[in-house]
C-alpha cells in the first residue's frame, strides 16, 4: 500500500450536514498541494443528506446514500483513502442514560465504521464522539479502541477543546485519528492549540459579520412571556442568576424546577465563546442573544459551528417560519463537528503524510 497519495478520497458514515467534510476539503498540504476529495457519504436523515449534497458534492448527488447504516452494502462502496465518522453519541452522552454499548439501538453503531476499515483499508480515519464516551458503560471506550486497533490502525486519542482551535464555542469532543499499520513512516501528532485562554474567539466576534439575506436566518417566533423573561437576564446569565441578582424579578416569570441546568434561559456573553450548540431543544435551551431578547437563528448557530455564511441547510427557510423545518436544521447544526476544528485536524493528517513538521502537543487522554 502506498504511504502517500496527492488526493485522498474521503468516505463518511453518519456524515451529518458536512462539518467534517467541509473542513477536510479546505485543508491543503505541501508543495504538491495534497488535499481531500469527496468519494461517498451516508446518513439516515433525508434533510441532512440534502444539506450535505448541496454543500459538499452538488455534482455527485448519487454519492450521498440516504439510508440506515444497517442497510448499507459497505462492500460495494467505491474505494477510499480516508474515512470519517462521528458515530451516534446518544448512548454515550451524559444527557441520556449513558448506557454505552448496552444500548441496542445506538451503542453498537460504531462497528459499521470498523467494517469500513476492514473492508476498504483507508490510509487514515477520523472518529468523533462526545467526551462522555470515556465513562459510558463498563470498559466500553477501551473496547471501541481495541476494535479499531484490531482493524489495523495505530491510534492517537485526544479530547479536543474547540475554543482552543479558533471555534467561538466551548465544545469538548473526543477525536480519534487512526493511521493504517501498513503506513510505516507516518506518525500523527495532536496539533497544538491555536488559541489560549484570554484570546479565544468570542461569540460576539463570530456573529458580527453575517450578511443580510444569508440562508437559514429566520427567527423563531417568541412567546410574549419568554421575551419579557429574557429582558431581565443580563449577558452571560441564566434565569436563576438573574432572579438571584434582582429582588424585583417577577414571580410569574420564574422557573420552578427541581433540576437547574445552567443553560436554561441563558444569554450568551459576547466577550466569550458560546456555550455548546446542541441538537436537542426545548425548555429554554435554545441559546439566547445577549442584546436582543430572542433565541439565536439557525444561521447564528451555524456561524458558531464555523460553517461559512453561504452554507445552506435544508429544509430552506421559505417565506415564513416553519417549525418542522426550523427544528430539522437546528438538529443538523447541533450534531455537526465544527468545520474549523475538522480542518485543523485534517491539515495535521496531511502534513503528517507529507512529513511536514507542525506545532504539536502530547495527547491529553489516558486510555
Amino acid at each position: 500500500m502506498a504511504n502517500k497519495v496527492n488526493e485522498y478520497r474521503l468516505g463518511e458514515l453518519f456524515c451529518g450536514p458536512g462539518g467534517i467534510a467541509w473542513g477536510a476539503l479546505q485543508a491543503r498540504s505541501g508543495k504538491e498541494n495534497s488535499h481531500v476529495v469527496h468519494a461517498w457519504a451516508n446518513d439516515y436523515d433525508a434533510d441532512t443528506c440534502r444539506t450535505y449534497t448541496r454543500n459538499i458534492c452538488p455534482d455527485q448527488p448519487e454519492s450521498v446514500i440516504c439510508s440506515d447504516v444497517r442497510d448499507l452494502d459497505i462492500a460495494s462502496l467505491p474505494p477510499i483513502d480516508a474515512f470519517a465518522y462521528g458515530f451516534p453519541c446518544n448512548s454515550f452522552s451524559g444527557v441520556g442514560k449513558h448506557q454505552g454499548l448496552a444500548n441496542e439501538k445506538f451503542g453498537q453503531l460504531y462497528k459499521y465504521g470498523i467494517e469500513v476499515m476492514k473492508t476498504h483499508h483507508p490510509l487514515w480515519f477520523i472518529a468523533e464522539n462526545v467526551s462522555g464516551i470515556r465513562s459510558a458503560g463498563s470498559g466500553d471506550f477501551k473496547k471501541i479502541l481495541e476494535d479499531m486497533r484490531e482493524a489495523g490502525y495505530k491510534l492517537t486519542v485526544n479530547l479536543y477543546k474547540a475554543e482552543e482551535y479558533g471555534v467561538p464555542q466551548t465544545r469538548h469532543r473526543v477525536i480519534i485519528v487512526g493511521i493504517s499499520n501498513d503506513v510505516k513512516d507516518v506518525e500523527f501528532k495532536v496539533p497544538a492549540p491555536t488559541n489560549q485562554a484570554g484570546n479565544y474567539k468570542s461569540v460576539g466576534e463570530a456573529l458580527a459579520d453575517i450578511p443580510e439575506g444569508a440562508p437559514n436566518s429566520l427567527a423563531r417566533p417568541m412567546q410574549k412571556k419568554v421575551v419579557e423573561r429574557l429582558s431581565y437576564i443580563q449577558p452571560g446569565e441564566n434565569v436563576w442568576q438573574a432572579e438571584a441578582r434582582n429582588p424585583d424579578f417577577p414571580e410569574e416569570l420564574k422557573i420552578h424546577t427541581k433540576t437547574r441546568i445552567s443553560q436554561i434561559y441563558r444569554k450568551l456573553d459576547p466577550s466569550k465563546p458560546a456555550y455548546t450548540v446542541t441538537a436537542a431543544g426545548g425548555g429554554g435551551t435554545f441559546m439566547y442573544h445577549w442584546k436582543e431578547n430572542r433565541e439565536l437563528t439557525n444561521r447564528e448557530r451555524a456561524r458558531i459551528q464555523t460553517f461559512p455564511n453561504d452554507y445552506k441547510f435544508y429544509p430552506d427557510d421559505g417565506e415564513k417560519y416553519n417549525a418542522k423545518a426550523y427544528n430539522s436544521v437546528r438538529k443538523q447544526i447541533g450534531m455537526a463537528v465544527p468545520c474549523e476544528l475538522a480542518r485543523i485536524i485534517v491539515q495535521a493528517v496531511l502534513d503528517s503524510f507529507n512529513h511536514i513538521d507542525y506545532p504539536s502537543v502530547e495527547p491529553n487522554l489516558k486510555e
